[in-house]
């Protein structure tokens, strides 16, 4: 199975870094409908956390976000990659970026059980283009 590389949008909030407050958000969240694609959390400085929100749809995280009192940053983008997991399959996703001479500032990749595989990849956002060219996106 070939991988399916997508170009998607995230959202961001800060939180306080303590026990509880993502779980908080996600629940929000799903008790308002949103469907995310893929999450990430971050420590970025002393006592502070950085949510990634991946969405589905965006329309409808906006409304939760506006229903719950959540406060989102404008939208980025990123590469969601799912495939069939083997020896190799994160090299060679990194491998296509590497060709296009696209540098890739962060990247989260996990194996999802049931023999497929998924990452988020970041660019800066002056490289969507050309990386999204060099994927076929």
């Amino acid at each position: 199975m070939r991988s399916q590389v997508s170009l998607v949008r995230y959202y961001h909030t800060a939180v306080k870094d303590r026990p509880g407050e993502g779980c908080r958000i996600l629940r929000e969240l799903a008790d308002n409908g949103v469907n995310l694609l893929a999450f990430s959390a971050v420590p970025i400085g002393p006592g502070t956390s950085q949510l990634m929100l991946f969405p589905e749809d965006d329309n409808t995280l906006l409304r939760a976000a506006e229903a719950t009192g959540i406060s989102l940053h404008d939208p980025q983008q990123a590469f969601l990659i799912q495939g069939e997991d083997h020896l190799g399959a994160l090299a060679a996703v990194h491998h296509a970026f590497a060709d296009a001479h696209v540098n890739i500032f962060a990247s989260n990749g996990v194996a999802g059980g049931c023999g497929g595989y998924g990452c988020v990849i970041y660019v800066r956002p002056e490289d969507v283009e050309a990386a999204a060219a060099a994927l076929g996106v």
